[in-house]
C-alpha cells in the first residue's frame, strides 16, 4: 500500500512509498484512510526540524490529522464496519507518569509519550493504519467529512478547558476575547470562543482571501494590523507562535486575564523586552500566561460537539484545497489564501 513518508531530522526526504500492510500488533482497529489534515508541524517535520522515527527504523509516515473508515473492529468496541472515525495522536509514556498514568497524555510529565506521525510512532498519510480502540473517536456521521477538523478542534477544546479550569480561581466574569492568527487553530478557538457566548475578536495579517468573511460570518470581529489596536481583552489565545505577537498578546490582558499560548515558536529569535516592566504588570494584574499543546480523550469528545454545533457550511469553507494523496507535494506547499488543506485517498 502507498504512504507519504519522510526520513526524520533530513530536509527533502520526503516521498510515496509502497510498505506493508499494518500489523495486527499495532491495534485491534483497521482503518480505511479517508482524509489527512495538512498543518504547519507536518511542514517542519519535511523540512527537517524535528521528528522521530519508530523505535528501530529509519523512516516515519506522516500525518497526525486523521479521518478514516472502519474496515475491522473488535466485537464490544463500540465500533463497526464503515464508521467514520478519527484516532488520538498522543499516546502515553510507558512508565507513566502521574499524568499519563490518569489518562491525561496530553500532560506528560517526562517526555516519554509517542505521536503518531511526529513522534517515535507511523502516522496517518497511509491507504491503510491499525489503532487501539482505546486510541479511537468514533466520529457522528453528521460530521462525516468535516470530522478530519476533530484532531484540531480538540487542540482548542483543551486549552479553552485550561482557560476555564484557570478562571475558576476567583470570581470571574469575562466578556471579551482576542485569538491572534485566523489559520485553522484560530478560526475554531473563536467558533468555541463564540459558541460559549463571548466578544471575539481575531487578528491576522491577512486582507483578502477568506479568513476575514469566516471571522465576521461567525459573528466575531477581524483586525488586521497591530494587538493594542484590538484594546484590552480578558482572554487572549495566540495562535501565531510569531515572537512579536507573544509578546504583544501578553500585554493584552487585563486585569485577572488569562492568556493561552498555543503557537509554538521557532528559536533563534531576540527581542528587546523590558522584563521587568513585563513583570509588574502580570504580576500586579494577576494574569496567568501558560501554554497549552494536544489533547486527551475528553478533548476531543468536546472538540467533536462544538463542531456538531457550529454550522456545516461554515466548516465547508474552512477546507480551501483537497489534494490527492500522489499530489502530496502540492498540499504541503503552503498557498496564499489557504486556511486547511486535506490529502484525499481513494477509498
Amino acid at each position: 500500500m502507498r504512504a507519504l513518508t519522510v526520513e526524520p531530522k533530513v530536509a527533502s526526504s520526503a516521498r510515496l512509498d509502497d510498505v506493508p500492510e499494518p500489523d495486527p500488533s499495532q491495534g485491534d482497529v483497521l482503518i480505511a484512510a479517508h482524509a489527512l489534515g495538512i498543518c504547519g508541524t507536518d511542514r517542519e517535520i519535511v523540512a527537517g526540524q524535528h521528528g522521530s522515527a519508530p523505535a528501530g527504523g529509519d523512516r516515519l509516515i506522516l500525518g497526525h490529522e486523521s479521518l478514516g473508515r472502519v474496515l475491522e473492529a473488535p466485537a464490544g468496541s463500540g465500533l463497526s464496519t464503515g464508521d467514520w472515525v478519527a484516532c488520538i495522536v498522543r499516546h502515553p509514556d510507558p512508565v507513566p507518569c502521574v499524568s499519563c498514568a490518569h489518562d491525561e497524555w496530553d500532560m506528560c510529565q517526562n517526555g516519554r509519550y509517542v505521536e503518531h506521525g511526529i513522534k517515535g510512532l507511523h502516522g496517518f498519510a497511509a491507504e491503510r493504519y491499525r489503532e487501539s480502540t482505546r486510541f479511537v473517536v468514533r466520529v457522528d456521521p453528521r460530521l462525516a467529512e468535516r470530522g478530519v477538523l476533530l484532531e484540531p478542534a480538540s487542540v482548542v477544546a483543551k486549552a479553552w478547558d485550561q482557560i476555564e479550569k484557570i478562571g475558576r480561581r476567583a470570581t470571574w466574569a469575562p466578556s471579551r476575547v482576542l485569538v491572534t492568527g485566523a489559520g485553522p487553530i484560530g478560526l475554531l478557538a473563536a467558533l468555541l470562543g463564540v459558541q460559549r457566548g463571548l466578544d471575539v475578536h481575531v487578528l491576522d495579517h491577512a486582507t483578502s482571501g477568506p479568513k476575514p468573511q469566516l471571522v465576521r460570518d461567525l459573528g466575531a470581529t477581524y483586525h488586521e494590523g497591530a494587538v493594542a489596536d484590538v484594546g484590552p481583552v480578558d482572554i487572549v489565545i495566540e495562535c501565531t507562535g510569531v515572537p512579536s505577537v507573544v509578546l504583544d498578546a501578553m500585554r493584552a490582558a487585563r486585569a485577572s486575564g488569562v492568556v493561552c499560548l498555543t503557537g509554538v515558536s521557532a528559536p533563534g529569535k531576540a527581542l528587546p523586552v523590558d522584563i521587568g516592566e513585563l513583570n509588574r504588570d502580570l504580576v500586579l494584574g494577576n494574569i496567568v500566561v501558560f501554554g497549552s499543546v494536544n489533547a486527551n480523550r475528553a478533548h476531543y469528545d468536546a472538540g467533536a460537539r462544538a463542531l456538531i454545533k457550529a454550522d456545516p457550511r461554515w466548516l465547508d469553507r474552512l477546507f480551501t484545497r483537497r489534494v490527492r494523496l500522489e499530489d502530496w507535494a502540492a498540499g504541503l506547499e503552503k498557498q496564499p489564501g489557504d486556511v486547511k488543506t486535506v490529502l484525499t485517498f481513494d477509498t
